[in-house]
């Protein structure tokens, strides 16, 4: 894969200056977490990892059992510790991270050394982009996506690669913050978070996303809005560790004012 076309925005931000090390994201996952059921009146950086965690598992639990039977894939693995839970927990037959970015393939690997060797023939990382997956045709029952998508150039091609490596009936979990439509919401949100100013984040349309799936020959498609069990929560962590006014706060403010939103989205190959 040829390296020079991860963006540069997203090479510095994952490569040298390693993300998962900000305070924003304790304990490893880079997600902005499932928030329910937490006490947000002084959330802790433990309190953080379980909000990562559970977004994993709300992700997981959308595909059907037996899990014990399933191949699944993770696109945009990062430091892979949602592999590794994804294996751990849920005891699928095998789970594979793929990550755009080598550095990040590098971390998966010595991070969950130990899960490697325990589990050799399950668990695995390997470098491959969403829009050129490094699967053989239909040879996956599970493909999904925490927190990834937001960094794809575009999602018509990840829609199409994610049906090409499904096999029938095969099922797409995607979780991230998607856009709303209208002629200036990406120009609104590059004024409010420096993500979309500067490149990492790319404003992609909830519709314009569900209507890839179903041209690439998905069915069944569902969303669901997630945002109040992320937003506040998130908002809330974020109070006590950055500064005030600190453009990251804004993710709240997008949120409130119909920017954009948390969604989790499923569909099955047909």
């Amino acid at each position: 894969m040829n390296q020079s076309r991860i963006p540069p925005s997203v090479h510095r931000m994952y490569g040298a200056d390693d993300l998962s090390q900000a305070a924003t994201f304790a304990g490893g996952f880079i997600n902005f977490g499932y928030w329910h059921g937490i006490d947000l009146a002084a959330p802790t950086p433990e309190d953080r990892v379980h909000s990562q965690e559970q977004l994993y598992r709300l992700v997981l639990r959308a595909f059907p059992e037996p899990h014990e039977q399933l191949r699944l894939a993770e696109v945009g693995c990062g430091r892979g510790l949602g592999s590794a839970l994804a294996l751990r927990e849920f005891r699928f037959a095998a789970v594979t991270g793929a990550d755009i970015h080598p550095d990040q393939i590098e971390r998966a690997r010595a991070v969950n050394a130990r899960a490697l060797a325990t589990y050799p023939d399950r668990l695995s990382y390997t470098l491959g982009a969403a829009d050129e997956l490094p699967f053989p045709d239909g040879s996956l029952d599970g493909v999904y996506s925490v927190e990834a998508a937001q960094h794809f150039r575009e999602l018509t091609s990840f829609a199409h690669e994610a049906a090409r490596v499904l096999r029938p009936g095969g099922r797409l979990v995607v979780t991230t913050f998607f856009t709303a439509d209208g002629p200036d919401v990406a120009e609104r949100l590059s004024i409010l978070l420096g993500s979309f100013a500067d490149g990492l984040d790319v404003a992609h349309p909830l519709d314009g996303f569900t209507a890839d799936l179903a041209e690439a020959g998905f069915t069944s498609i569902t969303t669901e809005s997630i945002g109040a069990d992320v937003w506040p929560g998130l908002d809330r962590y974020l109070a006590d560790i950055v500064p005030p006014g600190h453009w990251t706060r804004h993710f709240r403010t997008a949120w409130r004012d119909g920017l954009l939103d948390y969604h989790v989205v499923t569909a099955d190959r047909a």
